[in-house]
This record gives structure tokens, C-alpha cells and sequence, in this order.
């Protein structure tokens, strides 16, 4: 119910008057045994329509840790996986959302790709379905002459299919309306998105990647959208999200209007995504009033060469000051998200993150760290695409690398399960045959992988080997730059000798600036996309 993109697209389909979208989601373990108890199909939530009996059912795709959900939201629909079984009276199957830059694993299963931002793509889809009616491969025929959609069953196109794009991003509306559910969520406030993309350029980071290039709203538009959700909602906490939200040229004004007093309906506002540096603190003081409840950081990586390596563009003075100033504005707690296993990564750098929290938690005797630790996942259309994840073993020996160094006093150390960072990273660039694996760990149990309590590595372990591939090796291995890609067909609208440059200038640990406050870095995101700098005019 938090997801953003939900929203957006919920409202925009049932504004229109000729079309109407409802919501389902995958069953809890518990409830889809109650589902089979009764042999009830999985249905909508708004009119307990069965799923089957839709037009289009679509799927976003979140994390590659979900994907054997989507079996199992077909299985519990009465609806055949694989579209070669589908007929003409099941629904039309879309996939939509980042998983979709590499369809590949999970193409035996849907019928078509919305590739990119789908806002405008969404209302063009449904209107060929209302044109063509229930003949799926005269849809598909249409749909294919459309830009964005990458249908499977027309194989390989001769053309790279290129994502969409909005250039108008100021003009599309805020979420006015959203769904209130009747129980807390996750993020369980209003969300106004400020921008969209980012120009960082983290090697790592795939959104900052297929986002491009950055758009943002007007600080006008970000205030009464957010002012007119607050009021139909009745929520009083506001989230701005983005990539990288204190990018937003117009920021100062965004809080200090949001946060002025003036309008009783917002009391406080939420910065998810910030930048290290004391600038970004000086704005959280703008609006935390008396409760600071915590800032979170995430310098990514415990030395400045690696995170040149990896071109965050922060250093270790940069997040002390940042860290010093949050403490002398009387924050107490903050949480740091850090990330093993980057390429060129040695055990300096991992004890580089013990020795960065000690210095932090020397500045205030205190305060109190939470410090995440992730597992670097290579995903497509990055710098570091072509580079393997680091082995199971590898990544248990740093992780209690870091474990026996790193002070426990006043500091909450998580981690990621080792075993969910290696799935994740051979279905993130697997290829058709990946896709047999899901089905295969769908049917001996897999549900729900993203949680630990469900996660079984040995069913996936089992599902790869079953289906003759070695999860290990699709995880791990390195991919040659002068050969094809699973995903080459995709058009993320960053170009691959741009991301060859880029990986280059990785292993040099040289950094590339952010286009919006420096030079064009030429990586082709701006090409060939119409309205953009009237777009940007407008935003200045």
C-alpha cells in the first residue's frame, strides 16, 4: 500500500472514466491456505471480483525477491504461469516497475512489458485492449507499433525497445486522493515525489541509472500537492521522496513553507533520501522541530577510495561534520547504511566501516548508531553490470570480519542474509532459462523470499540445479564486456559505452560529477528526449 507507483497509477486509471482499476496483492501464507480450504480464487479487493476475470492484470516489479510470489499470485488466481498456456478469456499480463530493465527471467510468464515510467504508456495500453477487445495477439500486434513495449512472444527485437519517459513530470498530478487502509503500513503518510532520477551516478545503484535524466516539480506544485492529500487523507505527516531529494534546486522554500505553521493539516515532514554533507542537516533542522526522531546516512562504504570507486562523492570529513553538526542540533541517534562485497573491495575497507562508526560515536558519548550492512547485488544497465557477486563464503568471512571489529556498545548491528543476496543476484542478470529456476523453487516452496523467516537458500539452491544451472556460478560470474547482454534489447536510455567508461573509471577510483552541477558527462539519457529543456526551463 506504500508503494508510490501504485498510487500514481490507481488514480490516473480511475480518473478516466472509461476504465477502472482495482487492487490485489499476493496472500499471506496464512490466508492463501484459507483460500484453498474454501477453493476460492484470489480476487480484488474492491469488488471481490476473481483476478481471472479481468481484462489486465498487472505486476510490479519491485525486487527480483518477489519474483517467486508472481507464480504464486497466478497459482492462487486459477491462472495458467506461463502465457503459452493462456487463452483468450484469461487476462492480458503485464509486468511494469524496475525489475523490467532485465524481463528476461520472468519472460515465459507475461505477455508484454511496460518498459519505463508508465503514466502516459498505462491509459495507451488499456486503450488498444477497449479498441481491440479480447484477440491478445492483434493487442500485442498493436501495442508493438507503440514506443515502450516489449512483447516476448515477437523474440528478439531488431531495434532495442527504449524506456519511457516523461518530460512533462511537473504537469502529471500528485496523488490526491490515495487509498486510506483501515490498518498502519509501512510509510503510513502522505508522499509527495519531488524529483524524478538522479545524477549522482553511484556505479552501484540501478535506479539512479534507468531514472535518468532528472526532472523535478516546482516548489509551488510540491506544497499544494502535498497540502491537498494531507487534507483528503487526514494524514499529518508528509514524505518527500526521491533519489536524492536535497537535490531539489528549490528545497529551502519546500520546507520552510511546509513547514511554516500556517496550514494546520501538515505537522511534520520526512526527508527518505539524504546527502551527506551538513547541508542536508541544516534542512533536517528546518523541520524537526522538537522531535528528531533520527537521520539516516548512507556513506556506502567504509574508505574514500572505495567510495570514489563506487562515485558516491563523499568523504570521511564530509560525514563527520555532517555527523558532528546533527549532534550539536541535538540529534541523538542516527542510522548509517553501508555495503560489502563492492567491486575491488579489500579487508581495509571493511574495517574502514568499524573505524568510521568509532570515530562518529567518539563525537558524543551519547549517541546511538544503527548500521545496516548490505550485500552489493550487480544489477543491469549499471557500471558494474558486468561484475559478479562475491561468494556465499566470501561474504559470511566479511561480514564476521566486520562483526569482530566493529563496538557494540551504543551501536545496533543488522546485516543482510547472505544466501538472499546471492538469489538475488542471479535472478537480477538471469536469462529465459532463469526463469525455469523460479518456476521450479515456486513448486518446491519458495514464498516470500524477501523475508528471512521463509527464505530457504537449498530450495533455490535445488530449483537452479534441477533445471540444469548452478546458482553459484550464475550469481557470481563475471561477464566479458565485448559480449551480448541478456538485457540488450532493453533501452534504458544510458548508453553502454557511457556504463563501459564508467566501470573504467571504477577500477581507477576516478569520479564523475553530477551532471546538474557540472558538465554533461554525455551519458546519452537526454538523447532523442523531446520537451526536456522546456521542461527544465520551466522548473528554474
Amino acid at each position: 500500500m506504500s508503494n508510490l507507483g501504485l498510487r500514481i497509477l490507481y488514480e490516473i486509471i480511475n480518473a478516466d472514466p472509461r476504465f477502472a482499476a482495482e487492487r490485489v496483492f499476493s496472500p499471506w501464507t496464512d490466508m492463501r491456505d484459507q483460500l484453498d480450504r474454501v477453493d476460492l480464487p484470489l480476487m480484488s479487493l474492491e469488488t471481490k471480483t476473481p483476478i481471472a476475470d479481468f481484462d489486465l492484470l498487472g505486476i510490479s516489479l519491485q525486487s527480483e525477491l518477489t519474483y517467486s510470489n508472481i507464480i504464486g499470485l497466478f497459482d492462487a488466481a486459477r491462472i495458467a504461469p506461463r502465457a503459452t498456456e493462456r487463452g483468450a478469456a484469461d487476462p492480458l499480463i503485464v509486468a511494469g516497475g524496475p525489475g523490467v530493465f532485465n524481463p528476461e527471467p520472468l519472460s515465459p510468464f507475461f505477455d508484454l512489458f511496460v518498459i519505463g515510467e508508465a503514466e502516459e504508456a498505462i491509459i495507451e495500453l488499456m486503450e488498444v485492449i477497449q479498441t481491440v477487445g479480447q484477440d491478445k495477439a492483434l493487442v500485442l500486434e498493436r501495442l508493438s507499433e507503440l514506443e515502450g513495449f516489449y512483447i516476448p512472444s515477437h523474440g528478439r527485437p531488431q531495434k532495442a525497445i527504449r524506456k519511457r519517459s516523461l518530460t512533462n513530470f511537473d504537469e502529471r498530478p500528485i496523488p490526491e486522493k490515495p487509498i486510506v487502509p483501515f490498518l498502519e503500513t509501512i510509510h503510513d503518510r502522505c508522499v509527495v515525489e519531488v524529483t524524478r532520477g538522479c545524477g549522482r551516478g553511484c556505479r552501484f545503484c540501478q535506479a539512479g541509472m534507468v531514472y535518468r535524466p532528472v526532472r523535478e516539480r516546482r516548489a509551488s506544485t510540491i506544497i499544494e500537492g502535498a497540502h491537498r492529500q494531507a487534507k483528503a487523507t487526514g494524514y499529518t505527516d508528509v514524505s518527500l521522496a526521491s533519489l536524492s531529494t536535497t537535490d531539489h534546486s528549490q528545497i529551502d522554500k519546500v520546507l520552510s513553507e511546509l513547514g511554516s505553521g500556517d496550514e494546520a493539516d501538515i505537522r511534520s515532514i520526512s526527508l527518505p533520501s539524504m546527502r551527506t554533507d551538513q547541508f542536508s542537516v541544516r534542512l533536517a533542522r528546518m523541520i524537526a522541530g522538537r522531535k528528531k526522531t533520527g537521520l539516516t546516512f548512507a556513506p556506502e562504504a567504509g574508505t574514500d577510495r572505495l567510495r570514489a570507486v563506487i562515485n558516491k562523492g563523499v568523504s570521511e570529513e564530509d560525514m563527520l561534520s555532517a555527523a558532528e553538526e546533527a549532534f550539536a542540533a541535538g540529534w541523538n541517534r542516527l542510522k548509517l547504511y553501508f555495503m560489502i562485497g563492492l567491486p575491488t573491495e579489500t579487508d581495509v575497507d571493511i574495517l574502514g566501516i568499524a573505524e568510521l562508526v568509532e570515530k562518529i560515536l567518539r563525537l558524543n558519548k551519547r549517541v546511538k548508531l544503527t548500521v545496516s550492512v548490505a550485500t552489493f547485488v550487480p544489477k543491469p544497465h549499471t557500471p558494474f553490470q558486468w561484475v559478479g557477486a562475491i561468494p556465499l563464503e566470501e561474504i559470511a568471512r566479511r561480514q564476521d570480519l566486520l562483526k569482530a571489529n566493529i563496538s557494540r556498545k551504543r551501536v545496533d548491528l543488522k546485516w543482510h542474509e547472505g544466501g538472499s543476496s546471492l538469489v538475488e543476484s542471479a535472478l537480477a542478470r538471469g536469462t529465459v532459462r532463469t526463469g525455469d529456476a523460479i518456476e521450479r523453487a515456486y513448486e518446491l516452496g519458495a514464498r516470500f523470499d524477501g523475508w528471512s523467516d521463509y527464505f530457504s537458500l537449498d530450495i533455490w539452491r535445488r530449483a537452479f540445479a534441477d533445471v540444469g544451472l548452478d546458482l553459484d556460478r550464475e550469481a557470481t560470474n563475471v561477464l566479458p564486456q565485448d559480449a551480448p547482454l541478456p538485457w540488450e534489447h532493453i533501452d534504458s536510455g544510458v548508453d553502454a559505452v557511457w556504463l563501459r567508461q564508467e566501470y573504467a573509471r571504477s577500477l581507477r577510483a576516478d569520479q564523475t560529477e553530477d551532471c546538474r552541477f557540472g558538465v554533461c558527462t554525455d551519458c546519452g539519457a537526454c538523447t532523442s528526449l523531446e520537451g526536456l529543456e522546456i521542461a527544465e526551463e520551466q522548473n528554474q
